[in-house]
């Protein structure tokens, strides 16, 4: 399941700590796992924990407490909605709702089509900017109106000639 390849990119971020210290890669390792796979499952956290020697909990509750690590398969395309109370208070929660119609699918589900998840999120980090939203967890959209959530969700399909 996890390639030769990946657990040698896992030594080289172990490599970055002092040898006691191994675990503070598990971040890192996770995130390998989910460009590898698409997701990080439980079983390929049973893998990160016995590379880094930490219980299958541990590497559990990095998984769960980030929104960055995929527990199950996503579209190609993860739109998160900051729904915290900021950017609720400039149309936040709109913004969710005007994307859930726009996609056809409900916060926390994929489109039959496979190019998008849709899921809120708490805080992004850019109030002034709000409602903002992550696309694929790299790419911070600000001051997003139904047009800006309109044109954002053409363009990313057009780029897959949907």
């Amino acid at each position: 399941m996890i390639s030769d390849a990946t657990k040698a990119r896992f030594d080289r971020e172990v490599a970055k700590y002092p040898a006691d210290q191994k675990q503070s890669a598990v971040m890192a390792c996770l995130s390998i796992v989910q460009q590898e796979l698409g997701f990080v499952s439980a079983e390929s956290e049973k893998v990160v924990a016995q590379h880094l020697d930490m219980a299958p909990m541990a590497v559990h509750e990095v998984t769960t407490f980030y929104n960055m690590y995929n527990q199950r398969p996503v579209g190609k395309f993860k739109l998160n909605v900051c729904t915290n109370l900021p950017c609720q208070l400039r149309d936040g929660q709109k913004a969710l709702h005007h994307l859930e119609n726009k996609l056809g699918i409900h916060m926390g589900e994929t489109t039959s089509d496979g190019l998008f998840t849709l899921q809120q999120s708490e805080c992004l980090g850019a109030c002034a900017d709000s409602p903002v939203m992550l696309v694929n967890d790299r790419s911070m959209c600000s001051f997003m109106t139904n047009d800006k959530l309109d044109q954002l969700v053409d363009g990313l399909r057009a780029t897959e000639g949907k």
